[in-house]
């Protein structure tokens, strides 16, 4: 089963060197796809990706969940990995949940850690 052609990508701060080995050891499956992620998460994969089509958007604390909730909901974001740091309190946490609300309620795939998001990259 081929990738959706968009994903988005989002790593919390504990997770952003997760992320971008993530994007490095499957850079060959995510070429064939466009990807929206937040500022900074964006700004690391597009680093160790640099032949990747990585659209950064804002912070997420400065709105990137929320663009990213908006292009889901518009129907522009096939999947949604999103590593997610169990471990350490999140300001806000609110737009994480309304995040996942929408992956939720508009039924794209969802990754919340590393072996999920292997998982979907590898189409199983």
């Amino acid at each position: 089963m081929p990738l959706p052609k968009t994903i988005a990508l989002i790593a919390h701060d504990e997770k952003k060197d997760e992320m971008a080995e993530f994007a490095r050891r499957n850079e060959a499956a995510l070429m064939a796809c466009r990807i929206f992620a937040t500022g900074t998460t964006g700004g690391r994969v597009q680093a160790a990706c640099p032949e990747l089509d990585v659209t950064p958007l804002k912070s997420g604390p400065l709105g990137g969940d929320q663009q990213i909730g908006a292009l889901i909901a518009t129907g522009e974001i096939d999947m949604l990995i999103f590593f997610v740091d169990p471990l350490t309190a999140m300001p806000h946490d609110v737009d994480v949940k309304a995040l996942m609300r929408l992956a939720i309620v508009y039924d794209i795939p969802m990754a919340l850690n590393l072996a999920t998001a292997e998982r979907l990259v590898a189409g199983g």
